[in-house]
């Protein structure tokens, strides 16, 4: 194989899935990129030696040479070729390699076949097809397609709500997002999404469905002190604030709690988290031991959360007395739903 391959893999499902060991035993690539959120969660536990990005595929690839292959896994072949469409748009009029683990398919995006591409569909088994992507369209408004009846809908990382169809059309109104059609939109997660003001509507971060599909393997629990993090509806940044002193999270939001519970269980770290029973269902619920979640009785998380935010101590302390402490001031206020002892 060139000797020179890169290959950069998005999402958790080609590790969970085995692919990701298949592809590189195939290809040999001389390094390994990883891109995506859960893709670092399950890239770790695999135990493959990665880099891990931190960034979309789109921004990873385009600083890297031709010989560059993206390999991803879909929910269905159609999410994932639209998956490819959209990265092959953002890079045009560059061309790129999609492996689609979904269909086992090699897209050649804005791509003639050349000696890679073939060596590359002999090795893995899958099918080449030449693709274009097609024109931008308007850009005031954003086609979010693949989409399954019932799916939770992402802008940034903020669950905006459920999909109806196939396809979600959202529009951008001043600082906000507008739903136009194919969704039930959910009020709260629109509120969240402005206080993240943004430019340009086609570049932002836009998904359907569950982040991860598989639960994570547990990690061996953090002891001693440490510190605390404070996340609040953001658990798709934790990698770029976790660090080896991190001992216990409070996280505000109940699907920002799930996802920093899921990738916390794999670093073995627990959290508090506070919870209004809005949860979608983005991931499997999974916690280290000495996790706690508490469900306000009659307020909003987002308000508790405002509130507690500066209690959280900026020094080394002890998890259990964190907890206790804040527990311990909201009282009644809360319902603890799960307890860490």
């Amino acid at each position: 194989m060139h000797r020179q391959l890169i290959l950069v893999i998005h999402g958790p499902e080609p590790f969970d899935s085995g692919e990701a060991a298949f592809l590189i035993e195939q290809l040999a690539p001389s390094r390994i990129i990883v891109a995506g959120v859960m893709a670092r969660t399950a890239a770790e536990e695999s135990g493959i030696p990665c880099e891990l990005a931190g960034l979309p595929p789109s921004m990873v690839i385009r600083d890297l040479p031709l010989e560059t292959v993206l390999a991803n896994h879909g929910k269905t072949p159609d999410s994932g070729r639209i998956f490819g469409e959209i990265v092959a748009s953002r890079l045009a009029p560059r061309g790129i390699l999609h492996l689609e683990a979904s269909s086992r398919t090699l897209f050649l995006w804005n791509r003639e076949p050349d000696t890679l591409a073939q060596e590359t569909a002999e090795r893995t088994g899958y099918m080449i097809e030449e693709v274009r992507t097609p024109p931008l369209g308007d850009t005031s408004q954003r086609i979010i397609r693949g989409c399954l009846p019932g799916e939770a809908v992402f802008v940034n990382g903020i669950v905006i709500g459920q999909a109806t169809g196939p396809e979600v059309v959202i529009r951008k109104e001043g600082r906000s997002i507008i739903p136009v059609s194919g969704m039930h939109a959910k009020d709260h997660g629109l509120e969240k999404l402005a206080d993240q003001p943004f430019i340009d509507l086609s570049r932002v971060w836009c998904k359907s469905g569950l982040v991860r599909t598989a639960l994570p393997r547990a990690g061996e629990p953090r002891t001693g002190p440490g510190r605390v993090l404070f996340i609040d509806h953001c658990g798709h940044r934790l990698y770029d604030v976790i660090t080896p002193e991190t001992r216990g999270i409070v996280c505000v939001g109940d699907d920002t709690t799930a996802v920093c519970g899921h990738i916390a269980a794999h670093l073995g770290i627990p959290v508090l988290g506070i919870v209004d029973g809005d949860a979608d269902g983005i991931v499997p619920s999974s916690f280290a031991p000495g996790t706690v979640i508490a469900r306000a009785v009659r307020e909003r998380d987002d308000d508790i959360g405002r509130e507690i935010q500066g209690m959280i101590p900026g020094k080394m302390v002890a998890w259990d007395d964190v907890v206790e402490n804040l527990i311990g001031y909201l009282g009644e206020r809360v319902e603890i739903i799960r307890s860490g002892r």
